[in-house]
């Protein structure tokens, strides 16, 4: 069913939007690996999250709701009586194998259509390396590990993905020996900052030739602990931008997490000239976060820089929508990993932006977005990706013609209250 945005008058307000999707699914696994009872608090409550609480719960893991907090009860984890379904959870799916893996059990793991499609042999090759059994369908789901006794070793990322390194560490937890990651190209560093709250030892240093070099001892013991989540900066990125973006708009976006590796999208929208402002700057659980202040901003094009890319990977597609309106050309690089999210998330864009009537280009790895006046109509096939369709519909509330979108139910993966907490700053959405 489609729904439509449709232009909109200032927004207004102070919003909090759900809690961050990476952390949440660290809190719950590494809860699941822990001595002792572990609360959580903030826990984001979307699809892809419960995925990952309902594939714990299979693994004999006691996880419970107790009013606002989410509490885990650490076990030794058995084989699963079932498959483990993931729906369209990547992140879930991969640290859960990872896991899984470092626990020696039998498990089988699948998902939904999209997740099917996506690479699972990223994760899988460095875990064989370390000795485990595993079979999958032409590199994808379904996979199924065997128990398997793993002997840590080195592995050199070859793209910058959190995911792989994560898989890897967790898998390490359980493997005899010392694991050694070498990350030539920085990216999300929540799984060395939650191991650590968690009690694991565990040492990061510059490598001679750029990035860093993780050592962790294996078989170490996790205790259980208590964890804040911080708001997500991937779901934080819809209403900056469309405060940037929304003539007359001023709204304050709190809590959002800032830790460096996650907040490329404010640094290139402050390159852009976005009035934003960082205020009442703390830390939650080993993670630096603040309100974000925002207001209307006219914008110019600017060069992104591929290295920054893993520090706002998800964050392209409303980039793109910002760019659209900047004075001058958006170029944005290093974008090879868009291919391989939960769509094409490259050529989603483009076509949106086509639809739209965007002057654009792209390429195998890059996007060029010409701005100027956002003409909008038409409707967006968002390739059942919620990026996109929360993209799009912020582009709705500036473009001259309404614009819609073919579906909004996949954005309950990762931001249930979308809708509602836009239309509580004023967005004008049309059912």
């Amino acid at each position: 069913m489609t729904f439509m945005a449709t232009k909109s008058r200032p927004l207004s307000g102070s919003v909090r939007v759900p809690g961050d999707k990476s952390i949440s699914h660290r809190a719950l696994i590494f809860g699941a690996l822990a001595q002792g009872e572990t609360q959580i608090e903030g826990l984001l409550e979307a699809d892809d999250v419960l995925r990952t609480a309902a594939a714990l719960r299979a693994f004999g893991i006691s996880v419970e709701k107790r009013g606002a907090r989410w509490t885990v009860e650490g076990n030794p984890w058995k084989a699963p009586a079932r498959s483990i379904y993931a729906g369209n959870a990547g992140t879930g799916v991969r640290l859960l194998m990872g896991a899984a893996a470092g626990q020696s059990i039998a498990a089988t793991f699948d998902g939904d259509a999209s997740l099917r499609k996506r690479p699972m042999g990223r994760v899988l090759d460095p875990l064989r390396d370390f000795g485990l059994q595993a079979e999958d369908t032409k590199g994808g789901l379904p996979v199924s590990i065997s128990p398997s006794i793993l002997q840590a070793g080195t592995y050199r990322l070859p793209v910058a993905s959190a995911q792989v390194k994560s898989a890897v560490l967790l898998a390490g937890l359980g493997a005899e020996g010392v694991t050694v990651i070498e990350e030539p190209v920085l990216c999300r560093d929540h799984t060395e900052r939650m191991l650590k709250a968690f009690g694991v030892r565990l040492d990061s240093e510059p490598m001679a030739q750029g990035g860093r070099r993780i050592t962790m001892q294996g078989q170490q013991a996790l205790q259980a602990t208590s964890v804040t989540v911080p708001t997500d900066p991937s779901s934080a990125a819809f209403p900056v931008v469309a405060g940037v973006l929304v003539p007359g708009s001023d709204i304050v976006v709190e809590q959002v997490l800032l830790n460096p590796l996650r907040s490329g999208l404010f640094t290139t929208l402050q390159e852009m000239g976005a009035d934003l402002s960082f205020e009442n700057k703390r830390e939650i659980s080993g993670e630096p976060v603040a309100d974000i202040h925002v207001r209307y901003s006219l914008l110019k094009g600017v060069d992104v820089p591929a290295d920054r890319a893993p520090s706002m990977i998800d964050e392209y597609p409303i980039l793109a929508i910002a760019a659209a309106t900047a004075s001058g050309t958006t170029r944005m690089n290093g974008l090879a990993e868009l291919r391989v999210k939960e769509s094409d998330r490259l050529a989603a864009v483009s076509a949106g932006l086509t639809a739209s009537k965007v002057q654009h280009e792209t390429g195998e790895d890059w996007l060029s977005v010409t701005g100027g006046s956002v003409s909008g109509g038409g409707v967006i096939e968002t390739m059942m990706d919620h990026r996109i369709a929360m993209s799009f519909l912020v582009m709705g509330l500036i473009s001259d013609d309404p614009v819609s979108v073919d579906s909004i139910e996949m954005i309950a993966t990762s931001f249930p209250e979308f809708i509602s907490l836009m239309e509580t700053l004023g967005a004008s959405f049309r059912r």
